[in-house]
C-alpha cells in the first residue's frame, strides 16, 4: 500500500505539472483540484505540498503565461537580499516598517504575490497540519514555473524558514540592475558564492519575461544597439504598463535563444548584452547557446545553489501563517 501511495503522489504531482499543456484548461481545473482534495489523505506531506504548489502555479500560467517569469523572478529577488527568506513578501506597515516588497527595484515590477497567497492557502486546504513556510513556496514556485515554461524540473528540498523582517536598503544595493556593468554584476554575483558561469546560467532565465517600457525608456538601461527599434514612445509615465521581450524569439518558453539574442547584439538591456564584453563570459553565452541541455542542467543547479542562500545571521525566523505578515507581535515591536 505504501508503494501505491507513493506512485500516486508521483502521478499526481505530475498532473499538476502538466496541466498546463492541456487544451480545454477551464474545463480540467476543477477536477484535478478535486482530485488532489480527495486523495491529499493518500500523499506524503512533501509530495501534498509539491501537488498544492504545482496545481496553483499551473493555474496561474494557464491565466497568463508571463506569470511563470514573474514567479522566477520573485524568487531570484527574494533570494538575492539576504538569503532566501521570504523578505520580499512582507508588506508595508505606514509609519512603523518599510520592507523590500515596496524598494525601487520591486516597486510596481516584481509581481505572483497573489499566486503565492493561494499557494499557501491551498496548503492549508489540502495538507492539514504541514508545516510549511512562503519561502519555501516562493522555491516550489519558481521551480515549478521553469519546468512549466519548457525547462527541466529539478529537486527543490524544504526546511526554510520566514524571516521576521526584510531590508528596504538591501533590495537597492544587492540586487543586479539593469544599468550593473559587467563587473558590478560580478561582484554581486560573487557575494552570494556564485561563479561568473553560474551567474551566466542564472541570468539565462531571461530567456523568458518582459521589460516594462518604463525600464527601456531610461537609456541607461536599454542596450544601445537597440534603442532604435524600441517601441515604447519614450518618455513614458510611471504608470506605462507596455512591455518589450527580453527574448526576441521566444519569450514564453524556456530556452536557449536568449543567448543567441545576445551573441547577435541583440540582447534588450545593457545588463545582459554587457555579458558578451568580456572572453569569460562571452564563452559561456556560446557554449550555452550551442548546447542548449548543458544550459538547462546548470541553470538548474545555479537555482538549487541560490535557493539555498541562507538568511542573514541573526534574524529571527518562523513560519508564517499569512506570507505577507509576521506571527503574532508587530515587526515593530520585535
Amino acid at each position: 500500500m505504501a508503494l501505491g501511495a507513493t506512485h500516486l503522489s508521483l502521478a499526481l504531482c505530475l498532473m499538476a505539472l502538466i496541466v498546463l499543456v492541456k487544451a480545454d484548461f477551464d474545463g480540467k481545473k476543477e477536477p484535478i483540484n478535486n482530485i488532489l482534495e480527495q486523495n491529499s489523505e493518500m500523499l506524503t506531506q512533501d509530495f501534498c505540498i509539491f501537488a498544492a504548489v504545482g496545481s496553483v502555479v499551473a493555474e496561474a500560467i494557464a491565466r497568463e503565461r508571463r506569470m511563470g517569469a514573474s514567479l522566477i523572478r520573485l524568487f531570484f529577488h527574494d533570494c538575492f537580499v539576504d538569503g532566501c527568506d521570504a523578505g520580499i513578501l512582507l508588506d508595508d506597515i505606514p509609519g512603523r516598517f518599510q520592507g523590500e516588497k515596496t524598494s525601487p527595484p520591486n516597486n510596481n515590477s516584481v509581481r505572483g504575490y497573489q499566486v503565492i497567497d493561494q499557494a499557501k492557502q491551498r496548503i492549508k486546504t489540502m495538507c492539514p497540519g504541514a508545516a510549511v513556510s512562503c519561502a519555501d513556496i516562493l522555491a516550489l514556485a519558481a521551480r515549478d514555473s521553469v519546468a512549466m515554461l519548457g525547462g527541466i524540473p529539478y529537486p527543490v528540498s524544504l526546511g526554510r524558514r520566514d524571516a521576521r523582517t526584510a531590508n528596504f536598503t538591501g533590495a537597492l544595493t544587492q540586487l543586479p540592475a539593469p544599468f550593473d556593468d559587467l563587473n558590478v554584476q560580478l561582484k554581486k554575483f560573487s557575494d552570494k558564492g556564485m561563479s561568473a558561469r553560474e551567474m551566466v546560467a542564472l541570468v539565462g532565465s531571461h530567456t523568458v519575461g518582459f521589460a516594462r517600457c518604463v525600464t527601456l525608456c531610461d537609456d541607461r538601461n536599454i542596450n544601445p544597439a537597440m534603442k532604435s527599434t524600441l517601441k515604447c514612445g519614450c518618455p513614458v509615465s510611471n504608470n506605462n504598463t507596455n512591455l518589450v521581450p527580453l527574448d526576441l524569439m521566444t519569450p514564453d518558453f524556456f530556452d536557449k535563444f536568449y543567448y543567441e539574442d545576445l551573441i547577435r547584439n541583440q540582447g534588450l538591456l545593457f545588463s545582459d548584452q554587457v555579458l558578451m564584453g568580456s572572453t569569460a563570459t562571452a564563452n559561456v553565452v556560446r557554449t550555452y547557446n550551442s548546447n542548449p541541455a548543458l544550459f538547462l542542467r546548470e541553470f538548474n543547479n545555479a537555482m538549487i545553489k541560490m535557493g539555498n542562500l541562507p538568511p542573514s545571521r541573526g534574524v529571527q525566523l518562523e513560519i508564517r501563517n499569512v506570507c505577507s505578515k509576521v506571527n503574532g507581535n508587530s515587526i515593530a515591536d520585535m
